[in-house]
């Protein structure tokens, strides 16, 4: 126990120290250059070793802790095992270097529209509000209504929360400049929640270069959120409930997941045990910073123990405990094996964490200077901002799932090509997938989609491209909100068979109306 108090004060007088080099005039924040280097690579080597140490435990756990009985494994080869054998589970930080990467090529204004051009066209991987971000934009649509939820049923989920460290990082102390970043980039793929948390994360990492104290950190960067949304009011509980359960991060979990715990946009967690929503996982974010105290074992830990997405949480507590003490004082133990990946470029990138520290510190430098600070040959003068609350957006205001009905069925070249179900409520999602039998090359359908026409009560609501291709794919067959309540039947018909070609459908969500 002894030993446990020494060293949480051991890491509390550390952040002391690092911020107070942060010294604070009437108008300017003045730091080192060389401290702002340090705290810009222990906020990218801490959220990368984070994401490693949650990895083995992503979505494993699901409206649960991970028990104490589960060890959570980190030696000095951990890292570039991952690096090596699982670089997708770095998805989180290969969407942050893209919208690096278009930075550095286009300089801080970069518009909107290049940020969302690189990750649509890119060639990885997606899931979720990034997955529908990416076809809405490839169909068409612009930010912000690619991440609007009336287009985006996952626009409530963690995306922008785990993508938005780079906004955060480069502006050291400059939250109103990390929000205008996260305006461009964050709409993309998410509103409302969605959106708040990106906007919360990058003021955590923009605040840890200036505060002493992590609930500081967490206060300031929550007032950035509007009080009216259910975002702020989720973390503003787990902050209440720690002052009433300071010693127990559980009781506050149990009660997190009793208010908070069920999901109400994203198809694969409405009615289901997976929860993905981005407030949820903020607040296991909070439960780490709050109870590990500073300690940076401690505040990964409890934020992977925590579940559900356990592996990008502690990255994110991790990568705000190492904008505030900064490398040189992150214990040695988290960083065994660091320099054996600081070389390798991550997935889909042509940046590996070296660079990453040497392009966010540049970018750092070019935002303090291009917002009224100045860099000198040694320090670095920011200057302060009163940063506004971002505006109220709320998604699926007043709808409640309703059911969830399972279909599995399939519809194939032998097959009609249409299939009607019926539905009551005010909005439905059909859930489902494209499939095709193994082709010989020079039967080869790359590039090929179903186009599908959807119709509610007779009227047709719209045609949906269902590519082949996974990374092009749509994440739903078909959505629809902001219908009239009561019964209705919903078609669809195929308009261009293929034998070698069919249409699952795995199940349908409807939405009733919140009683008042």
């Amino acid at each position: 126990m002894l030993k446990t108090i020494i060293s949480i004060l051991s890491i509390t007088l550390i952040i002391t120290s690092a911020c107070d080099q942060a010294s604070q005039g009437e108008d300017y924040f003045t730091l080192s250059k060389a401290e702002l280097q340090d705290r810009i690579k222990g906020a990218w080597a801490l959220q990368t070793i984070g994401v490693t140490y949650g990895g083995p435990t992503e979505f494993r756990y699901l409206k649960r802790v991970i028990p104490d009985s589960v060890e959570l494994i980190w030696n000095d080869t951990t890292l570039q095992h991952y690096m090596e054998h699982r670089p997708g589970l770095y998805d989180d930080i290969y969407l942050d270097l893209t919208f690096v990467e278009v930075l550095e090529k286009e300089g801080v204004e970069a518009p909107a529209a290049s940020f969302a051009k690189a990750y649509a066209n890119a060639d990885y991987r997606l899931w979720h509000a990034n997955q529908q971000g990416r076809y809405n934009y490839l169909h068409g649509l612009e930010p912000p209504e690619t991440g609007h939820w009336l287009n985006n049923p996952h626009a409530d989920d963690i995306d922008f929360q785990i993508e938005a460290d780079f906004a955060g990082i480069m502006n050291p102390g400059m939250p109103a400049s990390a929000i205008e970043i996260c305006d461009r980039v964050g709409h993309i793929m998410n509103s409302g929640d969605g959106y708040y948390g990106g906007v919360f994360v990058a003021g955590l990492y923009s605040y840890a270069f200036i505060e002493t104290k992590v609930p500081a950190v967490i206060d300031k960067a929550l007032a950035l959120i509007p009080e009216a949304s259910t975002f702020y009011q989720c973390i503003a509980d787990v902050i209440d409930w720690h002052q009433q359960y300071p010693e127990s991060w559980k009781q506050n979990w149990d009660l997190l997941e009793e208010k908070w715990g069920d999901d109400i946009g994203c198809p694969d967690g409405v009615l289901s045990d997976f929860n993905i929503d981005a407030k949820l996982n903020a607040a296991y974010v909070v439960l780490g910073l709050l109870y590990g105290e500073g300690e940076v074992g401690k505040s990964m830990e409890i934020a992977t123990r925590a579940g559900q997405d356990s592996d990008c949480n502690p990255a994110t507590a991790g990568g705000v405990l190492g904008a505030m003490i900064g490398f040189d004082q992150v214990p040695e133990y988290w960083k065994q094996g660091l320099d054996q990946i600081e070389a390798m470029n991550f997935a889909h990138t042509t940046t590996s964490l070296n660079k990453a520290y040497q392009l966010s510190y540049q970018h750092a430098l070019d935002q303090i200077t291009h917002h009224g600070g100045e860099v000198g040959e040694n320090e670095v003068k920011i200057k302060k901002q009163k940063p506004s609350v971002v505006p109220l957006e709320q998604n699926f205001p007043g709808y409640v799932p309703d059911e969830k009905v399972t279909i599995n069925k399939k519809i194939s070249s032998d097959n009609p090509q249409e299939m009607e179900f019926d539905f009551s409520g005010i909005g439905v999602v059909l859930r489902g997938r494209t499939l095709h039998e193994e082709l010989t090359p020079a039967d080869s359908l790359e590039g090929f989609s179903l186009k599908v026409d959807f119709y509610i009560d007779g009227e047709k609501s719209k045609t949906m491209d269902l590519p082949i291709d996974w990374i092009r794919r749509a994440h739903e067959l078909f959505y629809q909100y902001e219908l009239p309540e009561g019964d209705h039947k919903l078609r669809m018909v195929i308009l261009n068979p293929h034998e070698k070609v069919s249409l699952e459908v795995r199940d349908m969500i409807s939405y009733g109306k919140k009683s008042s």
